[in-house]
């Protein structure tokens, strides 16, 4: 048997992908020694398999900087990737309080079990169907807004005229991404513009492609969130990069 990983991915359905980026599933990842993990903008929670065949649930805080995979002898996970608007209206909680980290939730959360890791179709079916029953009557108009802008800007959206734009001020904005988020919404945006950079890094584009100042900002914004250049996150040596190593599937 291989012991590559193996990497799936599927979108979710659209009358909730305000909420819901998609459904991932890593197989084999006990063999992926030197991992590094990068910031993606996604709120991840896992459903994970050990090696020793235990069943771990664990919400993911934001990732902010590069850090080393955890050493947690996960062999396998699938996840449900939430866009932050689910903090709010389907898991009802906050994850500034684990920045950079995360927060094991119970074994028996949503229902889910070991054996639901057995077939990621039927788990991408059961996670639609919980969240669907979760799905809340109406989403506040400005929020939704909020998160359209910055999507389809990739970040590259001045406060002020996002603020204007949804007739809600910076203070408030930033005090929801503190409060939800644990980051601030610029910081946010910087997240954004790193990983639709990824693209065009990974096709060898090595100069801004997006809105950076120059060449020197943009090696430093590259290097502050992947600690690496462009040139060195290009290569990717040992594909130590796992997020730039399946960001194209996605």
């Amino acid at each position: 048997m291989s012991n590559d990983l193996v990497y799936k991915f599927v979108k979710p359905v659209q009358s909730f992908s305000d909420l819901v980026y998609g459904y991932s599933s890593l197989q084999n990842l006990s063999t992926f020694n030197e991992g590094i993990i990068i910031p993606n903008g996604k709120i991840d929670l896992l459903f994970c398999k050990t090696i020793h065949n235990e069943f771990k649930i664990v919400l993911m805080g934001l990732e902010t900087q590069p850090k080393p995979m955890p050493k947690r002898e996960i062999s396998s996970f699938f996840a449900i990737n939430f866009n932050p608007l689910a903090l709010e209206y389907i898991l009802q909680q906050s994850i500034a309080d684990f920045v950079n980290g995360g927060k094991e939730l119970p074994s028996d959360f949503w229902g889910f079990t070991i054996e639901d890791l057995e077939d990621f179709d039927k788990f991408t079916e059961k996670a639609s169907q919980k969240i669907k029953s979760l799905l809340p009557e109406k989403i506040d108009e400005r929020k939704q807004k909020l998160f359209e802008l910055i999507f389809s800007s990739h970040g590259e959206i001045a406060i002020k005229d996002l603020a204007e734009s949804i007739n809600w001020n910076e203070r408030q904005i930033n005090r929801y991404f503190n409060k939800h988020l644990g980051i601030s919404l610029k910081y946010y945006c910087k997240i954004l513009r790193f990983q639709a950079s990824l693209h065009h890094i990974k096709d060898g584009n090595l100069f801004p492609q997006l809105n950076f100042t120059d060449q020197s900002h943009f090696i430093k914004e590259i290097k502050k969130l992947s600690g690496v250049s462009p040139k060195e996150l290009f290569k990717n040596e040992n594909d130590r990069f796992l997020q730039f190593l399946i960001y194209h599937t996605t």
